[in-house]
């Protein structure tokens, strides 16, 4: 239940904040330096006020398995770790690493296709025509180990990331049980 709630709570959050992301990606993909009303003016210009959705398939995929990967996987490794270390914040710790594991490992390949179609938006010639299309041009013609382009960076971001939200997350959750007492 968790699981899935985490999941829609992130994508409601992309399906708001996606446009934000194509300007983002169009901005520093560009060959000159463009401005973000330069950029928005152009997409829409070309594909109207629905470009700022590009890649909002793979977006939202990408964040529900993000959200739904660290929360089971967290909960899963520190029961498990919790047995083995005395110390429990040796414990929140694995458990984070564990997580921010899995959180890269699943996001991604996502995170492939979605900068892949974003950075298209607002483009004249288009490479891939959506989700499904872009797996398949990018699997046949640079092999699986195209989708994890990018790996070892995010592995190093979701593993700080993990480590500090749950961590912190473990505190004040216990400073919470301890003060309603």
């Amino acid at each position: 239940q968790r699981l899935v709630a985490g999941g829609a709570a992130g994508a409601l959050a992309i399906c708001v904040f996606n446009p934000t992301e194509v300007l983002k990606t169009q901005m520093q993909n560009a060959s000159s330096h463009l401005g973000m009303l330069d950029v928005l003016r152009r997409l829409c210009q070309r594909e109207g006020i629905l470009g700022l959705w590009a890649g909002v398939g793979p977006n939202v995929t990408r964040t529900f398995l993000v959200n739904a990967a660290e929360l089971g996987t967290y909960d899963h490794a520190k029961t498990r770790l919790s047995r083995t270390f005395e110390s429990r914040a040796a414990a929140y710790i694995g458990a984070s690493f564990i997580a921010g594991l899995a959180s890269a490992c699943i996001s991604t390949p996502a995170d492939v296709v979605k900068t892949r179609l974003m950075q298209q938006a607002g483009s004249m010639h288009r490479a891939y025509s959506g989700i499904l299309d872009a797996v398949h041009q990018i699997l046949a013609d640079e092999g699986l180990g195209a989708f994890y382009s990018g790996f070892a960076p995010i592995l190093c971001r979701k593993l700080l990331w993990c480590t500090l939200f749950f961590y912190a997350y473990e505190q004040l959750r216990t400073f919470a049980l301890q003060r309603s007492i």
